[in-house]
């Protein structure tokens, strides 16, 4: 066990105990996040407006402009989609859960495309690219940005790119130095993959509640 606690706390030897701090609060807030998003819950987006704001913190004093520029996208998406999801098709019901139309599916892909692009231009601008790690993270800012489109747009392929993102991003973070985050994105994974199956289990099925 000492030596399990050891190799996990190794990355903090020298990081602020404030920085854990933060790290940690905003990882809570973000699992329960996702965990409300899976279940098509409205609080989905004041806890992911907490743990954003932390990372948008945190991120910007490691210097990591692609993750930083993310969690700020997340948090205006967060807007719009608390916006959005409070919308109703009729009076007591609100908007439901619907697949990705073809031209949402195409815009996705330009928002992949456009995203990549734009993280490159900022990494050449403040001259921050530093061997793979810059690169993954260029990917990684694309997948996370369409998915939190089609997550605020109610799009059952959201989870899709979700899992993607989180996979490529559970070895990133750890070599990054953030072993917390990491293993956030382990659990990540997993609730997305569940996120998705009951999401498809409730495809244009209007809720009555966004609460439940």
């Amino acid at each position: 066990m000492d030596l399990f606690l050891d190799w996990l706390f190794l990355e903090y030897q020298d990081t602020p105990t404030h920085f854990l701090v933060l790290e940690i609060i905003a990882i809570i807030f973000g699992l329960l996040s996702v965990l409300f998003s899976k279940k098509d819950n409205i609080l989905v987006f004041p806890t992911g407006i907490v743990s954003t704001l932390i990372f948008v913190y945190i991120l910007y004093e490691y210097n990591l402009l692609g993750d930083m520029m993310i969690n700020a996208y997340y948090f205006l998406m967060s807007i719009y989609g608390w916006h959005r999801w409070t919308q109703k098709v009729d009076d007591s019901h609100y908007i439901p859960i619907k697949e990705a139309t073809r031209r949402e599916n195409q815009q996705s892909i330009f928002i992949f495309l456009a995203t990549a692009v734009f993280v490159c231009i900022v990494y050449e601008v403040f001259d921050k690219w530093d061997g793979w790690v810059t690169y993954v993270d260029v990917i990684t800012t694309g997948i996370f940005f369409v998915g939190m489109w089609l997550m605020a747009k109610k799009r059952l392929e959201n989870w899709i790119y979700w899992i993607i993102g989180d996979l490529i991003s559970i070895p990133l973070y750890y070599y990054k130095g953030l072993t917390f985050t990491s293993f956030q994105y382990i659990l990540f994974t997993i609730i997305a993959v569940y996120g998705f199956i009951a999401w498809r289990k409730n495809l244009d099925k209007p809720k009555t509640s966004l609460l439940k």
